[in-house]
């Protein structure tokens, strides 16, 4: 099993979900290495947005409240930073803010951006894995290190019933290498 077979494969699982709708930048048209793994995804299901990370992050926490399971893209952690008011302060604090009146929950997908073959510079290669899960509540912080990881966290992820949201961390250079 190789780590972007396996997100691949995950991605189609959990667009079996009729909840499922995934959005971001470069979700229905190639842009990014996470791109590629939705190429077996209804182009119905997948919503483009423009570099507008906090608007995006607001809508998915809508979404989350509207009944659905968004799935949304931050292709690399240091564009989902300029998120962090929407991921840290409202989705992550649903059920403190509603008195665990919400069973609303989220996927968020970022990466640790790729360093190999070429490396694009220090603002696209972050790991904010340690920080972000000392600030989280509620959400759960999974960092998928092993091609073994990435299907039971996603599947996990769908199918968890306690109304966390999960955001799942995968490594840009483990797509090819792994």
């Amino acid at each position: 099993m190789r780590y972007f077979d396996e997100l691949k494969r995950s991605m189609e699982f959990l667009a079996t979900d009729p909840r499922t709708v995934f959005l971001g930048q470069a979700v229905a048209v190639a842009g990014t290495a996470m791109s590629n793994t939705l190429k077996g995804v209804d182009p119905s299901r997948l919503v483009e947005l423009p570099v507008a990370e906090e608007m995006q992050m607001g809508m998915t926490t809508g979404l989350a409240l509207a009944g659905m399971v968004p799935v949304s893209l931050f292709p690399r952690w240091n564009f989902l930073l300029c998120a962090m008011s929407q991921l840290i302060n409202h989705l992550d604090k649903l059920d403190d803010m509603a008195c665990a009146g919400f069973n609303a929950r989220a996927i968020v997908r970022t990466g640790i951006g790729s360093e190999r073959p070429l490396h694009p510079q220090y603002q696209h290669v972050g790991d904010f894995t340690v920080a972000v899960r000392s600030m989280c509540r509620s959400i759960e912080v999974i960092r998928l290190d092993e091609p073994g990881d990435i299907f039971p966290a996603y599947e996990r992820a769908l199918l968890r019933d306690d109304g966390r949201s999960t955001l799942l961390v995968e490594w840009g250079d483990f797509y090819n290498e792994k």
